[in-house]
């Protein structure tokens, strides 16, 4: 008797941070909207470690997100995903695009494609120079995506209608380096469809991701998620708060006022008398009163 597929709740989320420092303001944020959104529809909530580079990932930063999180009273409801222990799940997805003929190998230098005349929605797009080259087993350099200009839509339950058509506003993007880490692409929307991700909560950063993902999606076969981008965090320059831009790391000795900050950030309004509260408190309060229409789109 054949294996019956898994039975997966109605609303799936997830918060996917990346080992390459411990977890700040910013990263806080999606992860309160993240987790609320799927809380308050009685859903489930996972976590999912991306640490495809391991010349990024710093050594045990993936245990001390984990304990900040459980410190805020954010847990996975399923087992925590490791990406890099999963590189032949993504070399499967691969072969099947690559049996399509939409892989190409290309060895252009990034000098070559930051030199490209052509700019699209996320700077400079590849100009195509290697999408001739025949693709075989010991190929060099990197693997590319061929894209069309067909229209790629979707509403973000936040952020409205987003139209793009890949070739034009995009290019064909990378689904693995040259040295063999695979892209941030590729994983995210094989690890999505495996996990069962129904809903997608994230920065409004990642918005131009979005449209390379339903394009792999519909080549690969999967459902595509709902998405909802969160506004992002800036510093007083203006800059996305990250590690790169000195983002301070999370005090979870003192988790209370960060929650406040965090959930009030999202156009919540929380009882002030919260603060003086428990983390297990806040949760409740939170999950009851969550409202994301409340939520500002910048």
């Amino acid at each position: 008797m054949a294996n019956s597929p898994p039975i997966f709740p109605p609303y799936r989320g997830r918060f996917a941070p990346s080992p390459t420092g411990p977890l700040h303001f910013g990263s806080l944020v999606a992860a309160v909207g993240s987790y609320l959104e799927a809380k308050s529809r009685q859903g489930e909530w996972m976590v999912r470690i991306e640490n495809l580079d391991p010349t990024r990932e710093i050594a045990g930063v993936s245990g001390q997100i984990l304990n900040t999180l459980q410190a805020l009273g954010m847990e996975s409801d399923s087992e925590v995903i490791y990406q890099k222990q999963r590189y032949k799940t993504y070399q499967a997805a691969l072969a099947v695009l690559e049996r399509q003929h939409l892989v190409y190998p290309c060895v252009c230098s990034r000098k070559e494609i930051a030199d490209s005349t052509i700019t699209g929605i996320d700077g400079p797009i590849y100009p195509g120079t290697c999408r001739g080259r025949f693709l075989h087993d010991q190929c060099p350099g990197a693997r590319r995506i061929r894209t069309d200009n067909r229209l790629i839509q979707f509403r973000d339950s936040l952020q409205g209608l987003i139209l793009h058509r890949l070739h034009s506003d995009i290019g064909d993007f990378v689904l693995r380096r040259a040295d063999g880490v695979f892209a941030y692409q590729l994983a995210a929307v094989v690890d999505d469809a495996e996990q069962g991700v129904t809903h997608v909560v994230r920065g409004r950063d990642l918005l131009n991701s979005t449209s390379r993902q339903i394009y792999l999606q519909q080549l690969l076969g999967y459902p595509t998620p709902s998405y909802l981008h969160l506004p992002v965090v800036v510093n007083a320059r203006g800059e996305k708060l990250s590690k790169q831009t000195g983002a301070a790391p999370l005090d979870v000795s003192d988790p209370m006022p960060q929650l406040m900050m965090a959930i009030r950030f999202l156009g919540q309004a929380p009882p002030a008398e919260l603060i003086g509260s428990d983390v297990g408190s806040f949760w409740k309060w939170a999950t009851e009163y969550w409202k994301p229409e409340k939520i500002p789109q910048k």
